[in-house]
């Protein structure tokens, strides 16, 4: 029986992603900042949920190494991310504090999870499936307003392409994911603010793109049976722009 660790689980895309792994008997250790786990997980015996601060070093290193390290699953999803605006006509203190918690959360955690995961797998000589959740950003930018949030999608992407360059004939296939507007919580903060019509007016659809169809991906992606497309990204954003 395959194991993961999926940042982010509570809720959104995380949440979708880690029911299509249980529902395909995969064992998932989910991770929260703070909110609770739904009863539908929680009450599922192939699930634990850990509470962890992502923005946080020390609890990243307390909560998470152990985890990677002692008891290694065979899937990494790297999910969890924010979404800080920081203007670029604001006060430069604020500025940087914003790129710094959007760098630490998205890609710094991510990036030394995925560090651990790769090297305990050398160790152990077994193969491991690496998957992290970007955002169309890293490829066609965002507002000013929330370019920490694309630069650190973009970081995710190069990073990604450099472990499976190095690390696909050592047994570690990686994968990104680059979802445009997904209608999750973070999304309708959006939609409050500019409304349904402009989150799709670039879009093939009508209708925002669902998490499930994320998840769908990951889980197909988390089965082993595309290795030669590691380093791959890919999109799914309801043909806002097609590659």
């Amino acid at each position: 029986m395959k194991t993961a660790l999926v940042t982010g689980a509570s809720r959104g895309i995380g949440y979708s992603i880690t029911k299509a792994l249980l529902r395909d008997s995969v064992t998932v250790t989910g991770t929260a900042r703070s909110s609770k786990f739904s009863n539908e997980l929680t009450n599922n015996d192939l699930f634990t949920g850990l509470h962890v601060d992502l923005a946080s070093e020390s609890d990243i290193n307390k909560t998470l190494k152990p985890a990677l390290l002692d008891n290694t699953p065979d899937i990494l999803v790297n999910n969890a991310g924010i979404f800080v605006d920081s203007p670029i006509d604001s006060d430069d203190k604020d500025w940087l504090d914003a790129w710094d918690k959007t760098l630490q959360v998205n890609l710094r955690s991510s990036s030394i999870l995925s560090k651990w995961f790769i090297n305990a797998h050398q160790k152990n000589g077994t193969e491991g499936i690496l998957v992290n959740v970007a955002s169309r950003a890293a490829y066609r930018g965002d507002t000013q307003e929330y370019a920490a949030y694309a630069a650190s999608k973009a970081g995710m992407v190069a990073f990604t392409k450099s472990v499976a360059r190095d690390y696909s004939k050592k047994g570690i296939y990686a994968y990104s994911i680059a979802p445009g507007f997904i209608d999750t919580d973070m999304a309708r903060d959006s939609v409050s603010v500019y409304g349904e019509e402009y989150l799709t007016r670039d879009s093939a659809f009508d209708s925002m793109t669902q998490p499930e169809d994320v998840a769908e991906m990951v889980a197909f992606l988390c089965q082993g049976k595309v290795k030669h497309m590691s380093g791959s990204t890919f999109h799914i954003n309801g043909g806002s722009y097609m590659i």
